[in-house]
């Protein structure tokens, strides 16, 4: 039994590969690819996806060419860093790391610096609102300690700039109404998950 389960693995694992390594898969995701991205190696790196999470390989091959289709229009790689392709029972869905989200955000144009980060209980950190908000975040390299907070900052081109705080607390009520708080980047990269939420 065991072995019929491996050879039915193999035989959808080389079906998926031959889907994304054929001429017409390459063809579309080229279509949908920004100047700066080969479909050779955007197929690659979904490939390396695919053998890095076997769970994948339960997803129907429609729902995961969807995500990879819509990463390809993104300009996104599906590297496990700026997007994430997450098993849910049968369907992967795609979800956008705040590193995607940043680079989607400086291919706007509109941005001259945009940073999230998360605050140790023992970093220097210093904010306030109105109309004269600052920001200050110090991180302590000895150890920054359990985090207590999340940020994000943007500064436009026109000279503006924003910030937004979360406390722990709000991040996790977030992550509560999350169908992935127990699985995929809110384990494996808590605070990566945090700076996006933020």
């Amino acid at each position: 039994m065991k072995q019929t389960n491996k050879v039915a693995k193999i035989t959808k694992t080389e079906s998926i590969l031959d889907i994304l390594s054929s001429p017409s898969a390459k063809k579309q995701f080229a279509l949908a690819l920004p100047k700066h991205l080969s479909p050779d190696r955007f197929v690659r790196i979904a490939i390396t996806s695919i053998n890095k999470n076997p769970l994948l390989l339960k997803c129907t091959k429609e729902s995961l060419i969807s995500c990879l289709i819509d990463c390809s229009q993104l300009g996104l790689e599906p590297d496990g860093r700026k997007v994430h392709l997450i098993p849910y029972g049968n369907k992967c869905t795609m979800i956008i790391d705040y590193k995607g989200l940043v680079d989607l955000a400086r291919r706007s144009g509109e941005l001259s610096d945009i940073h999230a980060d998360v605050v140790g209980e023992n970093d220097t950190f210093e904010y306030s609102y109105g109309t004269n908000s600052k920001l200050v975040h110090i991180p302590n390299l000895k150890g920054r300690g359990k985090i207590i907070a999340a940020y994000s900052f943007v500064k436009m081109k026109d000279g503006s700039s924003s910030f937004e705080i979360m406390s722990v607390e709000e991040i996790i009520a977030i992550r509560e109404r999350s169908k992935a708080k127990n699985s995929g980047p809110w384990v494996s990269d808590w605070s990566e998950m945090a700076k996006k939420t933020v």
